[in-house]
C-alpha cells in the first residue's frame, strides 16, 4: 500500500512545484481558476450615440498586456449584451452599440431609488488567465420624455353652487417616464377665465396631483362649460411640456323656478269645432337642467270641474284641446287659469281666455292640420329638413254637392300646394328644396280657396325657418401678422381678432381661445377677441412667436375655425456692447516690431442691425497704440522696450451704432516679455583701479570682499553668475569666488606682500546667447597703506601687463592644493620672491619708524582715504570683521 501511493504523491508534488514556479514566472498564478469573481461598475447616460466609450475592463483590472499569449475578453451572453454594448476582445474596452439605450424601455418598472442596471458577464481568456468579471452599467436618466396625460380630454363636473376655494382633484394626472427632476414638477392652466386656479399636492409616494380650485362664484345659467388646456411641466433644462384639454362642466342645482313665456293667451273658438281640436299651448321655462327643470301643468282650483272636463289640459306638454261639444247657447266665454309647477317652487300662473263664436252655415271653410310644429298660426321648420318635407294638410269643408272648390298657393318661396293623392278636397303643402336660414328666415303664404260662384276664401300662413349650427366662424384674416417693439409695458394691446358666424343666437356667438401652442404670456379676451401680451418682451430672448387662435361658436355641436398669429418683436438698442472677457492681458516680447498684432479683443452686442454694430476706440495711450476696429486687433505704433516701461494699461471703449448709442469699457494690460538685450552692470568694485587692503595674517576661509552686479533684464536673463577667468600674483587657488553671490574668499595664506589682481567675469543666463561684463578686483597685501601713489602706479602698470588666463573653475572644483604648475620656471620665481621680500621688509622698517612719530596725524589722515578697507588698530580680528562688513555692501 505504501509503494502504491508513492507515484501519486510524486505527481502531486510535481504539480505543486510547477505551480510555485509559475507563480514567479507567470502574470497569473496557477490558482487563477479558483479566484473569486470581480465586479466593475460604470455609469453612462441613456441615449448616447454608437461608439461612446463606457470603460476599459483590462485597464481597470490592472492587467499586464505584455504577457504571452495575450489576453482575450469575451461576452458569453451575446444575444443580450451585444444589443446595447460592443466589447473590444483584445483591450477589454466597452463601447455603446448601434442600439440606443433607452432607460425607460430597458427598465420599465424601475423606480428612482433602485436605479437601472445593465449587468454583463465578461470572461478573461485564454484558459490559464481565466477570470469571471461582473460588470454593472448604471443607466442614468436624461430628460428625453415629455409629460403625457392618459387622455386627450379631461372632463370634470363642478356644481354651480360650489363655494369659493373648493378643491377638486384632477384624477387624470400626467405621467412622465423620467425620474427625479426630469419627472412632472408642476401644472398650470392656459386660461383660468378668472374663475379657477390650480394647486399641486404631493402624496407620500412622491406623486403630484393637480387640484382645481374655484376662485369665483359659478352660475351654470350664465356659462355651463369652460374649456381650456392644462399643462404639465417637468423639471428639465429646458423643461418639456405636456398638454390636455380640460373641460369643466358646471352641473345644475335647483336655483330657478318656472316662468311662463306668455301669461295671457286669447283663443277664438267656433261653436262647431270638432272634439279633439287643438286650442292653445301654455309654455313655461326653467333655466335649470334635468329634474330641476321638470315642469308640470295643472288647472287652478278656481277652474270649475265642468270647464276642466270640456277643455283637456296635458300636464306634461301644456296643450289644451277641446274634450267635448260646445253649447253656444249657454256660454260664449271661458277663463282658464293654468299653473306651472316645479320642484320646490311656488307655481307660476297663466290665463287662457277662450272666446266662443256661434257658427252659421255659410261658405266653405279651409281647415289646416299642421304636420310641422305650429304655434299661434306660425309654422316652424328646421333648415336641415330635406326637400319635399310635408308642412300642412288642408281639408275643405262646408261644400254643397253642387259646388266645386279649387285651392292654389300664393306667395314666394320653395313651396307647393297639391291635391293629396285621390282624396277629394284634400291638399298637402310641402317644400320643394332645402331651406337656408342664412338666406331667408321667414315666408308668408296664402292658401286661396275659390268656389264655382266665385267666392274666394283666403287662409294666411307664416312659415319661419329655424336656424341650425351649420356654419363655422370665419376669421377676417387667416394669418395675423403683428409687430411690436421689445421692452413693451405689461398688458400691451396687440390686435383685435375678428371672426363672424352667419348662424343666429348662440349659434352665431363667437368666443376666442388661444391654441395649446400659445405661450402663457399671451391672453385673448373671449368675447372681444382683443389679444394682449402680459409681460415685457425681449427680442434677444425670442424674436418671433407663432401660435394658433381658435374662434368657436356656441351651437350644438360646436363649430370652430383657426387663424395663425405671428408676433415679431422689433429690436431696440437696450443692450450695451459686451467684451468676451472682463479684462484682457496680452504678453508680447520687447522689441516687437511696430504695427504687429499684439492681441485681439472680442466684443459682442445682443442687439440687431445698427444697434448691434460695434466700434472700438482707445481712451488712453493712443499715441503709442492703435486698434483695428474691424478685427479688434491691438497694435503698437513703434517697437517697445521693457527696460523703459514693462507694463501698459489701456482703456478700450466699445460703442454700438444705436440711437442713443450704448458703450462699455474694458481694461487691457500689455505685459512686455524680457529679451536678453542688456549685459550685467558691475556696481562694486566701482572701477578696475580700485583696490582693497588685505592683512598678511588673514586666515584661509575668510570672506575678503565681493563683486556685486545687476542686470536690467528679468528672469533667467537677469540671473548672474560670477567666475574668475584671469589672475595676477599669488599662488594658484589662493582665491575662490561664489558663482551665485560673487563673494570672494581667501583659500590659502598669503605669504607675499604686494598687489594681487583677479579678472572676474560677470555673465547672465540669457538665451540664446548670454551677455557678460568683466571687472578687475585688486588686493594690496600688507599691514597698512603707507604710499597710495605707489599703489596707484602699480595699478597703472598692471593695466599694461597682460595677466595669465586660467579657467574660471580652477580652484573652485578642488578642495585640496592645486597639483599643476602655473609657471614653468619655479626656482626663478622663488629667488625673485625672496629678494622682493627683503626689500619689502626694509621699506616697512623705515616706514614704521616714521609712522611712530606721526601716528596721530597719519591716523586721522588714513581714516579719510577712499579705500574700501584699512586698519584702524593693530588687531587682526578687527580688520577681518571690517572686511566682511564691506564685502556685504
Amino acid at each position: 500500500m505504501l509503494l502504491s501511493r508513492r507515484p501519486g504523491l510524486r505527481q502531486r508534488r510535481a504539480m505543486w512545484g510547477l505551480c510555485i514556479f509559475l507563480l514567479y514566472t507567470s502574470p497569473l498564478s496557477c490558482l487563477a481558476n479558483f479566484s473569486q469573481a470581480k465586479e466593475l461598475i460604470y455609469k453612462i447616460k441613456e441615449g448616447l450615440p454608437s461608439g461612446t466609450f463606457i470603460g476599459a475592463i483590462g485597464a481597470d483590472l490592472n492587467l499586464d498586456f505584455t504577457v504571452e499569449p495575450p489576453f482575450l475578453f469575451n461576452l458569453p451572453q451575446k444575444t443580450v449584451s451585444e444589443q446595447y454594448v460592443n466589447l473590444n476582445n483584445t483591450t477589454g474596452e466597452l463601447y455603446t452599440s448601434a442600439t440606443e439605450i433607452d432607460r425607460e424601455a430597458l427598465c420599465p418598472d424601475n423606480s428612482e431609488g433602485q436605479g437601472c442596471v445593465l449587468s454583463l458577464d465578461v470572461f478573461v481568456l485564454p484558459q490559464q488567465y481565466f477570470q469571471l468579471i461582473k460588470v454593472k452599467i448604471f443607466i442614468e436618466d436624461v430628460n428625453d420624455n415629455r409629460p403625457m396625460f392618459p387622455v386627450d380630454v379631461i372632463f370634470m363636473a363642478v356644481p354651480e353652487n360650489t363655494h369659493v376655494n373648493s378643491r377638486y382633484a384632477v384624477e387624470q394626472s400626467a405621467v412622465d417616464p423620467d425620474l427625479g427632476l426630469h419627472g412632472v414638477q408642476t401644472y398650470w392652466l392656459v386660461n383660468d377665465f378668472g374663475m379657477f386656479t390650480l394647486d399641486v399636492e404631493e402624496n407620500e409616494g412622491g406623486e403630484l396631483t393637480p387640484f382645481l380650485i374655484v376662485t369665483e362664484v359659478l352660475d351654470r345659467e350664465k356659462q355651463a362649460e369652460y374649456i381650456t388646456d392644462i399643462i404639465a411641466e417637468d423639471g428639465g433644462t429646458p423643461p418639456l411640456l405636456g398638454a390636455a384639454t380640460l373641460k369643466i362642466a358646471i352641473t345644475d342645482v335647483n336655483d330657478n323656478c318656472p316662468q311662463f313665456k306668455e301669461s295671457q293667451i286669447n283663443v277664438t273658438l267656433h261653436g262647431n269645432t270638432t272634439k279633439g281640436a287643438h286650442l292653445a299651448r301654455v309654455q313655461a321655462f326653467d333655466p335649470d337642467l334635468g329634474a330641476n327643470a321638470q315642469i308640470s301643468y295643472a288647472y287652478s282650483e278656481r277652474v270649475l270641474r265642468d270647464t276642466r272636463s270640456l277643455f283637456h289640459l296635458d300636464r306634461i306638454t301644456g296643450v289644451i284641446k277641446l274634450a267635448g261639444k260646445i253649447d253656444t247657447g249657454t256660454a260664449t266665454f271661458y277663463k282658464l287659469t293654468v299653473l306651472a309647477i316645479g320642484p320646490g317652487c311656488i307655481p307660476a300662473v297663466a290665463t287662457v281666455a277662450v272666446h266662443i263664436i256661434k257658427v252659421v252655415t255659410g261658405p266653405p271653410t279651409v281647415i289646416p292640420r299642421y304636420i310641422a310644429p305650429e304655434k299661434d298660426g306660425v309654422i316652424t321648420i328646421k333648415e336641415s329638413e330635406p326637400a319635399f318635407s310635408p308642412i300642412v294638410f288642408f281639408t275643405v269643408k262646408n261644400i254643397d254637392m253642387n259646388q266645386r272648390v279649387t285651392c292654389n298657393l300664393e306667395g314666394t318661396g320653395p313651396f307647393r300646394l297639391s291635391p293629396y293623392q285621390l282624396f277629394k278636397n284634400e291638399y298637402l303643402l310641402e317644400t320643394t328644396e332645402p331651406l337656408d336660414y342664412e338666406k331667408t328666415q321667414e315666408y308668408e303664404l296664402i292658401v286661396v280657396a275659390t268656389n264655382s260662384q266665385g267666392l274666394v276664401i283666403k287662409t294666411f300662413l307664416k312659415v319661419q325657418v329655424l336656424d341650425e349650427n351649420d356654419n363655422a366662424p370665419v376669421f377676417q384674416q387667416s394669418l395675423v401678422e403683428i409687430s411690436i417693439e421689445e421692452n413693451n409695458p405689461p398688458n400691451t394691446f396687440l390686435a383685435q381678432l375678428q371672426a363672424s358666424d352667419q348662424d343666429s343666437e348662440s349659434r352665431g356667438e363667437v368666443i376666442y381661445l388661444l391654441g395649446g401652442d400659445a405661450p402663457g404670456i399671451f391672453v385673448v379676451d373671449r368675447v372681444t377677441g382683443v389679444l394682449t401680451v402680459t409681460t415685457s418682451l425681449d427680442r434677444e430672448e425670442k424674436e418671433t412667436y407663432r401660435f394658433i387662435v381658435r374662434a368657436m361658436d356656441q351651437g350644438t355641436p360646436r363649430r370652430e375655425s383657426i387663424a395663425t398669429v405671428v408676433v415679431t418683436v422689433q429690436d431696440r438698442n437696450d443692450n450695451s456692447p459686451r467684451f468676451i472677457n472682463k479684462d484682457f492681458t496680452f504678453f508680447v516680447s520687447e522689441n516687437f516690431p511696430g504695427y504687429g498684432e499684439i492681441g485681439v479683443l472680442s466684443v459682442t452686442d445682443a442687439d440687431a442691425g445698427e444697434n448691434g454694430w460695434v466700434a472700438l476706440s482707445i481712451l488712453n495711450g493712443s499715441d503709442i497704440f492703435l486698434i483695428d476696429t474691424g478685427k479688434g486687433a491691438l497694435r503698437a505704433k513703434t517697437s517697445l522696450d521693457r527696460e523703459q516701461q514693462g507694463t501698459y494699461q489701456l482703456w478700450i471703449e466699445a460703442m454700438d451704432g444705436g440711437e442713443p448709442a450704448l458703450s462699455c469699457v474694458t481694461m487691457v494690460t500689455v505685459l512686455l516679455l524680457d529679451v536678453n538685450d542688456n549685459p550685467p552692470i558691475v556696481l562694486f568694485p566701482q572701477s578696475n583701479q580700485s583696490y582693497m587692503l588685505v592683512l598678511p595674517n588673514t586666515l584661509p576661509g575668510t570672506s575678503i570682499t565681493e563683486v556685486y552686479a545687476v542686470d536690467k533684464d528679468t528672469g533667467m536673463n537677469a540671473v548672474i553668475a560670477y567666475s574668475i577667468i584671469k589672475r595676477k600674483g599669488g599662488e594658484p587657488g589662493s582665491f575662490a569666488i561664489d558663482p551665485e553671490t560673487g563673494n570672494i574668499t581667501l583659500k590659502r595664506e598669503l605669504s607675499n606682500r604686494g598687489l594681487y589682481s583677479l579678472l572676474v567675469k560677470v555673465s547672465d543666463h540669457g538665451q540664446p546667447e548670454p551677455l557678460y561684463s568683466t571687472v578687475m578686483v585688486n588686493f594690496f597685501v600688507n599691514e597698512t597703506v603707507s604710499n597710495e601713489s605707489y599703489i596707484q602706479s602699480l595699478l597703472t602698470r598692471e593695466a599694461e601687463v597682460e595677466v595669465e588666463e586660467r579657467p574660471w573653475y580652477v580652484g573652485q572644483m578642488t578642495e585640496g592644493p592645486e597639483r599643476y604648475e602655473l609657471f614653468p620656471c619655479q626656482p626663478v620665481l622663488i629667488a625673485l620672491s625672496v629678494t622682493c621680500l627683503g626689500l619689502f621688509c626694509l621699506v616697512v622698517t623705515l616706514t614704521s619708524y616714521i609712522c611712530c612719530k606721526r601716528f596721530k596725524k597719519h591716523r586721522k589722515k588714513r581714516s579719510e582715504v577712499d579705500i574700501p578697507l584699512k586698519m584702524k588698530n593693530g588687531s587682526p580680528q578687527v580688520v577681518n570683521r571690517k572686511l566682511r562688513q564691506i564685502s556685504n555692501i
